[in-house]
C-alpha cells in the first residue's frame, strides 16, 4: 500500500466496517468482532486488497495511546482506591486461578514457558465491550451489578498495564534485574514529574483558556501524546506514558469533557487497530489453531463463572448475582489482543501461540455475547422480557 492509495484503503476500511458492523448489531454482536473480520477478509491473508499493514499498524497504534489515557482520565484516584478495596480479594483470586489455567493449558500444547506465560497472562481479562456495554442501567439492582463489574474491570486493566510494562522491558537488550530496577526508579519519577507540571502548568492554563474548547482539545491530545513520547524515550512504553497523563488531570473538572471530546478519534484509531489485527490474522495457520481455540475458549467460559460465582458468592453476594456476574465476564478481552499482537511483534511469542489467543478472544466474545443476550437482561436482549435500555 503506497501513499497514493491511503485513502483507497480507508475507504475500504470504514465502509466495509460501516456494513459489517451494520451486519454485527442485527445479529446482536460486538462490533469490535465485525472489524476483525473485515481485516481479515480484505487484508494479505484474505481477498488482499490491503496487501502492507505496516502503515496502518503505525496508525492503529495511536488508537491504543488514546485507549490507555482515556482509561485513566476515568480512574480518579480516590475513587479507583474504594472500588478496588471491594473487590481486590474476588479480583486477585480469580486472576490468579485464571492464570494458573491458561498457564497448564499452554504446557500441556508443549508451548515454551513464555508463552504458557503469555497464555495465562491473556486469559486473567474479561472484556468491557461485553461487561459494560450490555449491561442495563435503568434497572436499580444493576446499578450494583454494574459497580462490582466495573471495579473487577479495574483491577483487570492494572494487571494489563503491568502486563504491558513488563513486555516493553521484555524487548530490552539489558539484564531483566538491572532493566526491572531501571523502571522501578523510572517510573515514580515519571510520575511525580507530570503531577507537579499538571498542577503547576497545565491545568492553570486549561482553567484560564477553558472557553476556548479546541485550546482545551488540543491541549489534551498534546499531554497524551507527549507523555506518551517521554516514556517512550525513558525506556518504558508509549502506552503506559498516556495512562500515567490520564490518570494526572483525572481530578481535573475538565477531565470528563476532555473525555467525551476524544472518545470519536480513540473510536476512529481503534477501528484501524482491529482492522490490522484481523489483517495479520494468517489464515493458513488455521489448521493448527483450531483445536486449541476450541479448547482453551471452553476452559475459559466453562471456568470464569464459577470462579466468579464462588468468589463473589464469599464476600456476602448473592448466588444469582454471582453467577450474573460471572456470565457476563466469561470470555477473554480486547487486551488479550493487544498483548499478543505486541508480544508477537516484538517476537517474545510465535505466531501460532499468538493466534491462539486472539482466536480465543474472538470467539469468547462471540459466544459469551449470546449468552447474554439470550439469558441476561440487557438493552440489545432478543427477549422483549429481558430487554433493558
Amino acid at each position: 500500500m503506497d501513499s497514493g492509495s491511503i485513502v483507497f484503503s480507508f475507504f475500504l476500511i470504514f465502509s466495509g466496517a460501516a456494513v459489517l458492523a451494520s451486519v454485527a448489531l442485527y445479529t446482536r454482536q460486538p462490533l469490535l468482532v465485525a472489524y476483525i473480520a473485515l481485516g481479515a477478509l480484505l487484508g494479505p491473508y484474505g481477498l488482499e486488497f490491503v496487501t502492507d499493514t505496516q502503515l496502518m499498524n503505525d496508525i492503529a497504534h495511536i488508537g491504543i495511546i488514546f485507549l490507555l489515557f482515556l482509561l485513566g482520565l476515568d480512574m480518579q484516584p480516590s475513587h479507583l482506591a474504594h472500588m478496588l478495596r471491594k473487590t481486590a480479594v474476588t479480583g486477585v483470586i480469580t486472576s490468579s486461578v485464571f492464570f494458573g489455567a491458561g498457564y497448564l493449558f499452554g504446557m500441556a500444547f508443549g508451548y515454551d514457558i513464555i508463552e504458557c506465560l503469555l497464555i495465562g497472562a491473556t486469559m486473567m481479562f474479561s472484556s468491557t465491550i461485553i461487561g459494560i456495554k450490555l449491561l442495563p442501567t435503568t434497572v436499580l439492582h444493576h446499578k450494583h451489578t454494574g459497580e462490582l463489574m466495573v471495579s473487577l474491570l479495574l483491577l483487570q486493566d492494572l494487571i494489563a498495564i503491568v502486563v504491558l510494562l513488563v513486555l516493553y522491558n521484555g524487548q530490552s537488550d539489558q539484564p531483566t534485574a538491572y532493566s526491572l530496577l531501571l523502571t522501578l526508579l523510572t517510573l515514580p519519577a515519571l510520575i511525580v514529574g507530570s503531577l507537579l507540571f499538571v498542577k503547576y502548568v497545565l491545568l492553570p492554563l486549561m482553567q484560564r483558556f477553558d472557553r476556548f474548547h479546541e485550546y482545551l482539545f488540543l491541549v489534551a491530545i498534546g499531554w497524551c501524546l507527549g507523555m506518551a513520547e517521554l516514556a517512550h524515550a525513558c525506556g518504558l512504553s508509549a502506552e503506559i506514558g498516556a495512562f500515567i497523563a490520564g490518570i494526572t488531570i483525572a481530578t481535573s473538572p475538565i477531565a470528563q469533557y476532555i473525555a467525551i471530546s476524544l472518545k470519536p478519534l480513540r473510536d476512529f484509531f481503534l477501528v484501524l487497530f482491529f482492522f490490522s489485527t484481523g489483517a495479520s490474522f494468517n489464515l493458513s495457520l488455521l489448521p493448527e489453531v483450531f483445536v486449541p481455540t476450541l479448547i482453551l475458549a471452553a476452559v475459559c467460559m466453562a471456568l470464569k463463572p464459577v470462579a466468579f460465582r464462588y468468589t463473589l458468592q464469599k464476600v456476602s453476594e448473592t448466588p444469582k448475582t454471582a453467577w450474573e456476574i460471572g456470565f457476563r465476564l466469561g470470555q477473554t478481552s480486547e487486551f488479550s489482543i493487544l498483548i499478543a499482537t505486541l508480544a508477537l511483534s516484538i517476537g517474545m511469542v510465535g505466531p501460532v501461540v499468538a493466534h491462539v489467543i486472539q482466536a480465543t478472544a474472538i470467539l469468547t466474545l462471540l459466544i459469551s455475547s449470546y449468552i447474554v443476550v439470550f439469558k441476561f437482561e440487557s438493552p440489545i436482549a432478543v427477549s422483549e422480557k429481558l430487554r433493558r435500555d
